[in-house]
């Protein structure tokens, strides 16, 4: 078997190593030899996978997004099409965050600023969700649980609502992750007229 680190792995290290430095430090006091040293690679492996360390942030959130996504759809895969799903992923999403709220910090906070690579790249991430969102509330729809209503507009709405709840979060602790789940799921639920 080979001992060598796989490209792969290589790239894990750089990504953990650079959450690690830019939690501790934020993106911009942070430098490539100190994501190099802590990661045990060389500069010239972070620059064989990111060519620059806005790249690298970006990958970063990139990782985040796919986490956040694994686990709505790992949350909701057993359920039939319904409001159980369009809950289960409120809940699932409000507490990923609860648990993450290092790399929720970096992306959300630390990012502000970084210009339109990263504005781009929150657009994208917020767009894929509102689209999750969007999906499943149109399945509630469509198997009757809830009224017609604009999935499109009202996945948009709550987005925007998740999003500025989780930002207070991350800035003050507060709400705390299961105060948020308890009062937000709840509301978004009966803006849909939806009361389980």
């Amino acid at each position: 078997m080979n001992d060598e680190p796989t490209i792969s792995s290589t790239r894990e290290r750089i990504l953990d190593s650079a959450l690690n430095i830019f939690s501790r430090k934020g993106y911009h006091d942070s430098k490539l030899d100190e994501i190099v040293q802590d990661s045990g690679t060389s500069k010239g492996s972070i620059y064989f996978h990111f060519p620059n360390k806005e790249r690298l942030f970006l990958a970063l959130v990139d990782q985040f997004a796919d986490l956040l996504e694994k686990r709505v759809k790992e949350a909701i895969e057993p359920m039939p099409p319904g409001m159980e799903r369009v809950r289960a992923a409120l809940e699932t999403t409000l507490a990923t965050f609860g648990k993450y709220r290092r790399p929720a910090k970096i992306l959300l906070v630390q990012a502000v600023g970084l210009g339109s690579a990263f504005e781009e790249k929150r657009n994208e991430m917020n767009g894929r969700f509102a689209q999750l969102i969007q999906t499943y509330l149109q399945e509630a729809i469509d198997s009757g649980d809830i009224e017609p209503i604009d999935a499109e507009m009202v996945s948009i709405v709550w987005m925007g609502g998740i999003y500025n709840i989780v930002i207070r979060w991350v800035y003050t602790g507060e709400p705390e992750p299961q105060r948020m789940l308890d009062s937000l799921v709840p509301i978004l639920l009966r803006s849909v007229r939806y009361e389980s």
